[in-house]
């Protein structure tokens, strides 16, 4: 079982387990994400999150920053007016919800900590495995944005490359309701480029992308349509994407990364830092 996971991970960059949570653990994610949404402080300036270069309204945004050790919301851009005023209801208007979900709320934390995530974490070789981040991800219908193809070590980056994401369908995710689309291999070409903290301090710019965006052929990608309980495995360099939600259905997920921390270096130009003296959550260790 171990060098199943570990060589499909290896050759594919991806590998699909279904039934991976049970019905009640994947009810208890979605109704406490709910208590938060209906929860949420007000916000004097309301975030929009994107993965767009041209819409990255959190580049400029110490909220957005200053969120790795927090329980911070961001919204989707068509849930807002110009004003930053909401168009939708509350509950239908976040793009997510990050990035401290795994260590500071208990119902994420229990499944994040589970003896099967780290029973996973064992098969697929991690000595001393921690979570840097985790997200609530809503993908709600009509609003739902598109995650542009990326690479999740372009966010966190590790020297040597240990990123692993473990991406959680907690409602059947379709290719109408943006389902995640992989190019299969596309790991083994390396990182193809950075988003760090702005090495330039008199910028207004916190965060950078050390390079254009690459260029992917669409014909490239597989849909990989899942049902809810399904727990997909991504390796931190395959190419990976999801569309918009076309449809009337929701596709909720919940995600968080795991890095290895024995010989590992966790790199400074990472956006996500815990504060001085603070340490990631670790897997084996809690």
């Amino acid at each position: 079982m171990k060098n199943n996971i570990k060589n499909q991970l290896d050759t594919d960059g991806y590998v699909v387990l279904e039934d991976f949570l049970t019905p009640a653990e994947v009810e208890a994610l979605k109704k406490q994400a709910e208590i938060l949404t209906n929860a949420m402080p007000e916000q004097s300036e309301r975030t929009i999150f994107s993965t767009k270069d041209s819409e990255n309204q959190q580049n400029k945004n110490k909220y957005f920053l200053d969120s790795a050790d927090k329980i911070s919301y961001f919204f989707e851009a068509g849930a807002l007016d110009s004003d930053g005023k909401l168009t939708v209801d509350p509950l239908v208007s976040l793009n997510k919800i990050g990035h401290a979900l795994h260590e500071l709320d208990p119902v994420f934390r229990a499944v994040s900590l589970s003896e099967k995530v780290k029973e996973c974490a064992f098969q697929l070789g991690f000595e001393d495995p921690a979570i840097p981040q985790s997200m609530y991800i809503f993908k709600n219908p009509g609003i739902g944005s598109e995650v542009v193809p990326h690479q999740d070590a372009w966010y966190l980056h590790t020297d040597p490359m240990t990123v692993v994401g473990f991406w959680f369908a907690l409602e059947d995710a379709t290719i109408e309701n943006g389902c995640l689309w992989f190019s299969k291999g596309s790991h083994k070409s390396g990182v193809h480029r950075r988003y760090i903290r702005n090495p330039d301090k008199n910028s207004e710019e916190f965060l950078i992308y050390n390079a254009p965006a690459p260029f992917y052929q669409k014909s490239s990608f597989t849909a990989v349509p899942v049902r809810k309980g399904t727990l997909v495995l991504i390796h931190g360099q395959v190419v990976h994407l999801s569309e918009i939600n076309k449809s009337k259905k929701s596709r909720h997920a919940y995600t968080f990364h795991v890095i290895e921390q024995k010989n590992t270096k966790y790199s400074e130009e990472n956006w996500l830092q815990y504060p001085e003296g603070k340490s990631f959550l670790s897997l084996y260790r809690n």
